[in-house]
């Protein structure tokens, strides 16, 4: 079966790299869900459960991004294995950055499974004023980020649309729980704020 994922050779620099930066992605999750904790959860007013079923669609897509053996075989000190290694390290920076920047603006509004409580605030601040889901333009980071570290670009034909449409589907029931919670101010907000590429999309 593997030989439908063939595989493009990798640095030890890049594939070192990619590990660092999943460490300290993992360290941020952990931070931001102490960072829930810590406040006192008001009810839940309402929520969608069936967005667990999205959010393993896209962690398929993710996953299928990294499916497949590894073969490191540049060169360490070649020109290739370290600009491999940077742009892995640009990508998971940015990825990191920008969800710790984003559950931070959130507060205790971040949930992984969708959902407002009774005092849940309309964030429009730190990357929200940018794009409406910072969150998961950092996971699309992520994606790139190991499929580049891997060498599996050709997965990215069954990587991209799994984890677009676990994406899109996610986007939809939140926007839906948003909308019956702040009626017009959410839709003045997606007026003027685009759901993934500021200005554009």
């Amino acid at each position: 079966m593997l030989k439908y994922f063939p595989n493009d050779p990798v640095g030890l620099p890049g594939f070192f790299m990619i590990m660092l930066w999943f460490v300290v992605f993992i360290a941020a999750l952990a931070v931001a869900r102490a960072r829930v904790k810590r406040v006192a959860a008001a009810p839940i007013s309402q929520s969608a459960p069936i967005t667990r079923l999205w959010i393993v669609v896209q962690g398929i897509g993710i996953g299928a991004a990294g499916f497949g053996p590894i073969r490191i075989a540049l060169d360490p000190w070649s020109i290739t294995a370290i600009v491999e290694a940077i742009a892995i390290a640009l990508l998971m920076g940015g990825a990191t950055a920008l969800f710790n920047a984003s559950s931070r603006a959130m507060g205790a509004n971040w949930a992984i499974v969708a959902q407002t409580r009774s005092d849940h605030v309309l964030v429009q601040t730190g990357p929200f004023a940018w794009v409406r889901n910072p969150i998961y333009v950092a996971m699309t980071l992520f994606l790139f980020a190991m499929t580049l570290a891997f060498g599996h670009w050709r997965n990215l034909i069954v990587a991209v649309p799994v984890f677009a449409l676990g994406t899109w589907m996610r986007v939809v029931r939140e926007e839906g729980l948003l909308r019956r919670q702040f009626g017009a101010a959410y839709d003045d907000y997606a007026a003027r704020v685009k759901r993934f590429i500021p200005g554009l999309f």
